[in-house]
């Protein structure tokens, strides 16, 4: 079971049809860590507003977690927009598990990065809230048809993962922008403030990358792409995608602390 210093997830969306639970679970079975980080929209409420789609699988997400916490893990709880009624505990601990609104994490080998979920810099979610809830749901009928075609791929024998939702991102000229601006105006925030880096989520599109000269880091989601984020104890950080690593995994058998040893995998 590899071990690693920190995990950082953020977009699980429980409560929601789309969210990927069971490969969730199969990658913390597989990884251990001193410290997870929960980056935002963990539970949506926004969609359990509408109907709420709770599987056996997301009950297991909570108790592994709730596990780790008992464990000893450090588990650090960063809400989201879609699980913004939870920042009125901003500060307050449960046992291991601490809900703030963001946190400072420093890495092994000294570097500082800001934890926080992101659509404080979206200003669609932060002005125009009834324009993100229409987004969030033509995402999920993205999402939801992706599932069908991935059952039609898989039976014509079509291989590897393909995303609808991805490719809408990419052949959107106005998305990609938006991509970029978020990106930008992190990496501003964390300059006056004199740190690193960002670790964050929000816009479901994982990255390691360098912008203006700062490390900008995107935890992805379990919606779509199935990505983390991990630290490792040389302070390395690395982007795990969990789609490509599953592939080669042979499958995983009941809820279980027995796991089996990951590739190695290239850091970013």
């Amino acid at each position: 079971m590899p071990n690693v210093r920190a995990i950082f997830l953020s977009d699980l969306h429980l409560g929601t049809r789309a969210c990927q639970a069971e490969r969730l679970l199969d990658f913390l079975r597989e990884y251990s860590s001193e410290h997870l980080f929960l980056v935002g929209d963990i539970i949506d409420f926004w969609s359990m507003s509408r109907s709420v789609q709770w599987s056996p699988a997301q009950n297991t997400v909570i108790q592994k977690v709730l596990r780790r916490a008992r464990r000893g893990d450090r588990v650090v709880f960063i809400p989201g927009n879609h699980d913004e009624v939870l920042r009125e505990y901003g500060g307050v601990a449960f046992g291991n598990i601490v809900v703030v609104e963001e946190y400072i994490h420093e890495t092994v080998d000294g570097r500082r990065f800001l934890l926080i979920h992101g659509d404080e810099f979206d200003q669609v979610t932060r002005y125009h809230k009834w324009v993100a809830v229409l987004g969030d749901m033509a995402y999920t009928i993205l999402v939801r048809i992706n599932g069908w075609l991935s059952w039609v791929r898989r039976h014509l024998g079509q291989p590897g993962y393909w995303s609808l939702a991805g490719y809408a991102k990419r052949k959107v000229k106005k998305a990609l922008q938006f991509i970029f601006d978020f990106e930008h105006s992190v990496i501003r925030n964390v300059r006056d403030r004199r740190l690193d880096g960002v670790i964050c989520g929000h816009i479901h599109w994982a990255a390691i990358k360098e912008v203006d000269g700062l490390t900008y880091i995107n935890c992805g989601d379990w919606v779509d792409s199935c990505t983390a984020i991990v630290e490792h104890f040389d302070g390395r950080l690395e982007l795990i995608d969990w789609n490509d690593i599953s592939r080669s995994l042979a499958p995983v058998g009941p809820e279980t602390d027995d796991a089996m040893s990951l590739p190695e995998r290239e850091i970013a």
